[in-house]
């Protein structure tokens, strides 16, 4: 019994290390077409704008496989993406605040879909620059990306 507690708890490790793992990446261009197959000549599925995020699901050449928040899938072509940290509102509202908790000052609101760039993440909060330069904490549950 003690063998089977240890291969559970080992087998838990190993999934929070995938899931700490995960490959993010997020809109390097303006406008970056999303693909229905890993192609330039395949079809576009979506178009999105600087900074959105997505989770890396496979690799094809320099084409990634994507998955955004509500779990679309599509292929980017690699050199269309970085490495800065963003994330997006998840949720229909979301408060932005002076520091990380509900106890600070509500600085303006996002509204779903709204992009901020990653700055510092502390206690279940994320301090994020939105696109019209305003700085402040959000709760990391009204988010999604890294």
């Amino acid at each position: 019994m003690a063998a089977l507690w240890k291969a559970v708890a080992t087998l838990g490790l190993l999934l929070g290390a995938a899931q700490a793992q995960a490959e993010f990446v997020s809109i390097k261009g303006n406008q970056v077409n999303i693909r229905k197959a890993a192609s330039t000549q395949s079809e576009v599925t979506w178009e999105l704008t600087k900074g959105y995020p997505m989770k890396v699901t496979q690799k094809r050449g320099n084409w990634l496989k994507v998955k955004d928040f509500e779990g679309e899938l599509g292929w980017v072509y690699k050199p269309l993406t970085q490495k800065t940290a963003h994330h997006i509102v998840k949720v229909p509202t979301a408060n932005m605040r002076s520091g990380p908790g509900v106890q600070h000052k509500k600085l303006g609101t996002l509204q779903q879909h709204d992009l901020l760039k990653t700055l510092d993440k502390k206690n279940g909060w994320v301090k994020g620059q939105a696109d019209n330069g305003q700085v402040g904490w959000i709760s990391k549950k009204l988010l999604w990306g890294w």
